[in-house]
Parts: structure tokens; sequence; C-alpha cells
């Protein structure tokens, strides 16, 4: 956070001041959890479903807060207040102005913009590696894309930062415009539209409206960098008022960043030569899973030659990336009881398009040896589908069948029925598919993720070279389940 003073803050979100002890002290940091408020910090005190931040208010002054940003005054509170309508709005507000003051000072600055279906915080977590070789660079912790993750991170960029990269997700119309007025992009990266909150939008196209909305909140001149290979993102070049840079595996385009002659190795680690506008070329290993992540590698890579890294730099620093944000194919060694498998871990959440990267991650996985492993998908309803969820869950167990898998177990709930549903239609999807291929999968549907880990912990035992993939909306508590195999 730039430092400024109470007063200062204040007026940024039009807020009425309480000024209390210390009110003199700069404020440098801003937090709405109050676990993180310490010497200097800005309190934001938010109502949860079932916290309110304004109990804690108090603490926060202990710690060493320099003030507090309320709906009410707080009594009994040792630092000053600013009393909002809306703390949620205020926290925007204020982020909105620390993004323009940092603007005012005479250094670069950049802010890159990111959404898309599918693979956005990958993405923000291989730009933010590759930036950080330009210049100071600030990113979200998980997928901090909403309207309060993208303002918090936001009130990060201080007097130093050369970089911002803001993920920005959307659930209805008009949220990603609303973030971009917090934090207008220089460059905007539009990776897919998919079906992921397909229930919220209604259609695909509403949904390539609303990610469009990034495009549309460029700063004059700004740069748009678009998939070429998505027929929904394309069309979004004529929204922009500056440059376009694109990026694809088909190269159709002139100066598309591009992959060409794209293999994995056994461990599904993607190699691919890589192809600037010039047509100078590459080779990259990347060091995270996935050959799905190709394109959210090219998608970083673009942005980054775009900011002056060369094409070596860039290769070795996808290379060199192995760890990205928790839950997102996240390998680990599980042992537990007398089984040991290999664990990818993308549990974070899921939708049909991310859902069938894994599996096709999956697919793709071979032992050291080059041999084929017992390969087991463990997934897990996903949410937010509307009307054809039912018909989308079937058709990802369906899809799963047809890829020779060992197993399939689809995991619902003993305590949510819709859940529980969502499970059994992606297994008997899953189980119609195999039947009329006579395909070779075992397909279990189990009613949470304790039944889940004694059939995996039973085929691992039985099958020493045992991968598993856990996919699913983290509802379905498939996280919860990795952070047990890998907690010790």
């Amino acid at each position: 956070m730039v430092p400024m003073n109470v007063e200062e803050i204040a007026e940024a979100v039009n807020g009425r001041l309480v000024a209390g002890p210390a009110s003199e002290r700069l404020a440098t940091s801003a937090v709405s959890d109050s676990r993180q408020a310490g010497e200097g910090s800005v309190f934001v005190a938010i109502k949860g479903e079932r916290v309110d931040g304004h109990d804690f208010v108090p603490a926060v002054a202990a710690q060493g807060a320099v003030a507090a940003i309320v709906d009410h005054e707080v009594a009994d509170a040792a630092l000053s207040q600013i009393v909002v309508e809306d703390t949620v709005e205020a926290l925007g507000e204020l982020a909105r102005h620390n993004i323009e003051r940092r603007r005012a000072l005479d250094t670069d600055f950049d802010i890159i913009g990111l959404t898309g279906s599918v693979g956005k915080t990958t993405t923000k977590d291989l730009l933010a590696a590759l930036l950080a070789h330009v210049g100071p660079t600030v990113a979200p912790v998980g997928s901090f894309n909403n309207e309060i993750g993208l303002p918090l991170t936001a009130l990060k960029v201080d007097e130093h930062t050369r970089f911002f990269v803001a993920e920005m997700g959307a659930s209805h119309l008009g949220e990603i415009a609303r973030l971009t007025r917090i934090a207008p992009p220089d460059t905007a990266i539009v990776l897919k539209v998919g079906v992921a909150h397909l229930g919220e939008f209604g259609s695909r196209e509403r949904i390539a409206q609303a990610k469009s909305e990034i495009v549309k909140g460029l700063l004059p001149g700004g740069t748009a960098v678009l998939n070429a290979d998505d027929e929904h993102v394309a069309p979004m070049a004529a929204l922009a008022a500056g440059p376009v840079l694109w990026f694809g595996l088909d190269r159709t385009r002139d100066g598309e960043v591009s992959a060409e002659n794209i293999t994995s190795d056994h461990a599904d680690h993607a190699q691919f030569t890589l192809e600037n506008a010039q047509g100078d070329t590459v080779q990259v290993h990347l060091g995270i899973p996935g050959r799905h992540n190709v394109m959210n590698a090219l998608a970083a890579a673009t942005v980054a030659m775009r900011y002056g890294m060369t094409m070596n730099e860039v290769a070795d620093v996808l290379a060199a990336q192995h760890v990205i944000s928790p839950h997102r194919m996240a390998l680990s060694t599980v042992k537990r009881q007398d089984a040991s498998f290999t664990l990818i871990d993308d549990s974070f959440n899921a939708n049909p398009d991310s859902m069938k990267a894994g599996l096709e991650g999956l697919k793709a996985w071979t032992s050291a040896d080059g041999g084929t492993p017992f390969r087991v998908a463990l997934l897990g309803a996903m949410l937010e589908l509307g009307p054809d969820e039912t018909a989308l869950h079937a058709s990802v167990g369906s899809y799963a069948a047809g890829l020779g898998l060992d197993a399939i177990i689809a995991v619902g709930s003993d305590h949510d029925a819709h859940l529980d549903a969502m499970a059994a239609a992606l297994a008997q999807g899953a189980k119609d598919a195999g039947d009329a291929a006579d395909a070779r999968a075992t397909v279990e549907c189990v009613h949470g993720i304790d039944q889940a880990e004694r059939l995996v912990l039973a085929m691992a035992d039985e099958h020493p070279d045992t991968v598993v993939l856990l996919k699913g909306s983290h509802a379905s508590g498939l996280s919860a389940l990795a952070e047990r195999w890998t907690s010790n």
C-alpha cells in the first residue's frame, strides 16, 4: 500500500472519520482478516455469513492497526474509525485510490488483468513468476479474484511495485467491469470461454459477454491478449481500442505466439516449441504437469515478452515453476497404511472443461519405466451449471470412461442430496459409456470422502503403481481429502 494518513483514507472512501489515538500515523497495509492486522495496517470490518469483522475491531487496535473501516462505530476501540455505509464498497474505493496513487508516481507501473473460465490462477502464477524477473510484482494468493480478493491484493501495491497481476472472476454480468474500475488494466488477457457458472449466466454467449468486460475496461490504448483458438474470445478483438496480441496452438494469425510439436514426459509435463510473433523459436519444458497448461503458458509468455523478456528467459522460468497455487495439479506421493500411490491434486474447483483437462492429464501419465500405471479418477460434483447440470455430469462420466482409465470413482455426499445426485449422474454416464464401448474401467459411486479413501487405499494396495486424480468443486470435499493425505 502506498503510505497514506487516515484523513486521506477517509476521503478516499467517502467515510466519516472518528479520530482515535495516534491518528497521525501512516497506514501502510490493509487487511480484512483480523489475524493479519499489525503495525500500520487498516482493518476493513466485513460482515460474513458466520463472522462479523466488527467484533474484532478492539483486538486489531491492540495489534497496532492505524484505523478500522466500519459500517457503525465500535465502542471501546482504541484506534481511528472510518464509518461508511458499505465496508466492501469502501474496500474497493480504497484499492482504487491506492492504484491511482501508484500511477501518479513517476516510475513504470502496469496492471495485467486476466480472466477466463479455466486456467486463470495457473496463468496468474506463471505470469507472476515471469514478471518478477522484470521488476517487483504483486499477484493474488490463490484465487483472490472477486470484489473482496482483488481490492485486498491491489492494496499490496506500493510505491516500488512494477507489475500488478490482477485475476478477475465473475459469476454475473458487470462484476469484471466493476473490478476494472478498481484496477484498470494496461494489458488484459482472455483465456477461454467455457461453461463455468453456466447456471448463473444462462448461456456461453452471456459468459463471453461477461469476460469481454475486461477488454472494455482497458486503459486507453491498452493491449488485449486473446486466445486465437477460442471462437468466443477471438471476436473480442473488435472491442479493443489498442493493440491486440494473439496466442494459440494453430497459428492461424500473423504474429500469433504459438506452440508446436507438443509432447509430454511420463509425469505429463508438456514439452513444446514456443514460437514468437517474429517466428523465432525456443524449446520449453514446463515444470508443472498438465498438457492443458500449454495454453496458459502461452498466454503468460506472450505478456512476458511484451514487457521485454527474451524467449530463453521465458523458457527458463517456465521450466523452473514446479509449485503453483494449492490444489492445482499438485503432485505428491501418498503413503497411508500399507498403500502408496501418486496423487495429482487438482481439487481446488471444477467445471466440465477443467474436469476433462484433468482427466486428459491422468490419461497421459506413464510410469517412470514407460509402462502404464493403474489410473484412478476420483471425481466430485460440479456446481453452478444450471438446468443442464445432470446431463453435463453424465457427459463428463462418459468422457472419462472413454479414456481407458482403470477406475472412476464419483464422490457424492451423505448429507447433501444435490451433490449426491450429481455424483450419481457422473457415475451413470461412465457406466453407460463403458457398457456401450466395453470399456475396462471400474465405476463406483460413493457418498463421501471416507468411503472414497477406503476404495482408493484398497486399489493402491492391490496395484503398487497407482496414480490418483482428485478433481471436483470445493463443496465436494476432495480438497479436504487431499490435505488429509498430504499432511503427514
